[in-house]
């Protein structure tokens, strides 16, 4: 009889997995699907040789999170290639703003506004790992190393709150005095798939945009399934054992285990358990966001972007300028399709030959949608590519396209289609997954939630399995360790 069970194989039921086993556990991991991975895999989608990340496809998170830096990717033989561009937002006219690798050169590009954007990014950059430590908490409790002592500057907290509340207010206007700048921030902004001037985005923006300028948004050689593959290794060489295509459908079967964690949404959650009343109401208030509508292309050639620098730029957000951005966002909050959508694309063969047959190219793209929505959005999101890239449609060979209604039929997490596993409001940025001391903890005895529905929240970077491994380590085996020094130091043994 196994010691501890995860019920779901993203990267954060894996992080928790090798934590336990690595603590001397018999573990294991049972995945719905008949591939590990949830939202980090990768798949030929469209033609034979096309390798296409299903749903992460960048990684700065997983290059600063205190897990990842501690488990060692390169060491286990993941290659993060780093694109010159962490990412690009073209505009009309042959435009665009890019955000290089190194901050000074993006605030050489900047124009009248590159010192703007130095003094928004430049603290927050020198202290990355401070900032790190912070927005990577579990949102509770200072983080402390293993000798009780502050992880990080107390006055990045100060940095942070006041450039927070500045981006999410009308005075997020101040700053800047040109359109490149704003845009370009904005595009970050609204990877939290809501309105960018909010908390949340304005968190999303100064986080994503600061680690552009400390180690990029790298891309996994051959595809974001390397990270998933790496965890897998490590956590069956340690004894670890992973049944796919095994759909769990009640907790009862796994009564006689000491300590079970699901990285599962709420509402997956509540489809195998009966909860008290309390926290089952509580999790029916817990609300599922924005969505997406993935589209997949397989190119006979590279993107031909108008704008000089976009052909060098890993990601790209394509939607214009900023009030274009906001209003997309704003009429997916509102439950409508904007006419012309926020567009993220990813395009891996700028640092990664391996995604597709020579000469040709992989393209990543997502536009965001109302919650459920059956649209099939190829047809805008090839617009939006052309408009800044004209000849695109010349270039595809093929597509496929997942659109948000049929994201749960792939990873029953994503419900919806919101590929945030909730949601990126203030109070379900705190409170995920609903008001309680310890969000991992259940009123279940040894059942744990790790999944992107707690803190800190979506992102390939482990630590929501981190915590709640943690949590059980403690409560159910008395093992105080900290988890990240059972990586460390089993690796170097």
């Amino acid at each position: 009889m196994a010691d501890a069970v995860v019920v779901g194989s993203g990267p954060n039921g894996l992080a928790a997995a090798v934590i336990l086993a690595r603590a001397g556990l018999e573990v294991e991991v049972y995945e719905a699907a008949d591939a590990i991975g949830g939202g980090c895999r990768t798949a030929e989608v469209t033609l034979p040789g096309f390798h296409h990340d299903l749903c992460a496809g960048a990684h700065p998170m997983a290059v600063a999170s205190p897990f990842f830096r501690a488990f060692d990717l390169k060491a286990h033989g993941v290659e993060l290639l780093t694109p010159q561009v962490s990412y690009a937002h073209p505009l009309d006219g042959g435009r665009a703003g890019l955000a290089w690798l190194d901050l000074e050169h993006t605030v050489d590009g900047l124009g009248r506004d590159g010192r703007a954007w130095q003094r928004l990014f430049g603290p927050l950059v020198r202290k990355w790992e401070d900032l790190v430590a912070l927005i990577m908490s579990d949102l509770r409790h200072p983080p402390l190393d293993p000798a009780g002592l502050l992880r990080m500057d107390p006055g990045i907290e100060l940095r942070m709150a006041r450039r927070m509340i500045e981006q999410s207010t009308p005075l997020w206007g101040l700053r800047f005095r040109e359109d490149i700048a704003p845009a370009l921030l904005t595009g970050v902004a609204s990877h939290a798939i809501r309105p960018p001037r909010s908390l949340p985005g304005a968190g999303v923006s100064l986080l994503l945009g600061a680690l552009a300028h400390v180690a990029g948004w790298p891309v996994p050689r051959g595809g974001s399934q390397a990270i998933i593959d790496a965890l897998a290794d490590d956590f069956t060489t340690h004894g670890g054992r992973i049944f796919t295509g095994h759909r769990v459908d009640s907790l009862d079967d796994f009564a006689d285990v000491r300590a079970v964690l699901l990285d599962l949404a709420p509402a997956e959650f509540q489809r195998i358990a009966t909860l008290p009343a309390a926290y089952d109401f509580a999790l029916d208030k817990f609300r599922y966001g924005g969505a997406a509508c993935k589209v997949d292309f397989a190119l006979s050639g590279p993107v031909p972007w108008r704008a000089h620098g976009c052909d060098r730029a890993g990601t790209l957000h394509l939607v214009g300028t900023r009030a274009e951005a906001v209003a997309a966002e704003k009429a997916v909050a509102a439950g409508k399709f904007a006419e012309r959508p926020y567009v993220l694309a990813i395009q891996p063969g700028v640092v990664d030959s391996t995604r597709a047959p020579e000469g040709k190219q992989t393209f990543y793209t997502y536009a965001h949608v109302p919650n459920g929505s059956t649209a099939d959005l190829t047809e805008a999101v090839t617009a939006q590519v052309e408009r800044f890239a004209p000849g695109f449609r010349d270039l595809v060979l093929a597509s496929t396209v997942r659109t948000a209604a049929t994201m749960p039929a792939h990873n029953a997490n994503y419900i919806g289609g919101d590929i945030s596993a909730g949601a990126m409001t203030v109070r379900q940025t705190v409170f995920r997954p609903a008001p309680r001391w310890n969000p991992y903890s259940t009123p279940l005895r040894g059942v744990y939630l790790c999944s992107s529905a707690t803190p800190p929240g979506p992102g390939v970077h482990g630590m929501n399995g981190y915590y709640a491994a943690r949590h059980a380590l403690r409560r159910e085996f008395d093992v105080l360790t900290d988890p990240l020094e059972l990586l460390t130091d089993h690796w170097r043994n």
